[in-house]
């Protein structure tokens, strides 16, 4: 899930430098998004982890 964050937030930021807006704002939502499932699930897991 971080991989795919960070791949969006790469493709969020070439699209912003080429002039795209609509695609670099699209992009970078779907990062946020990625991000924060990434840090639900990270949490979670954490969490849940059942020491021995």
């Amino acid at each position: 899930m971080l991989h795919y964050a960070l791949v969006f937030l790469v493709i969020a930021l070439i699209a912003g430098a080429l002039g795209f807006a609509a695609l670099s704002g699209l992009a970078a939502v779907i990062a946020k998004v990625c991000f924060v499932l990434f840090l639900i699930v990270a949490v979670l897991s954490l969490l849940t982890k059942k020491r021995i």
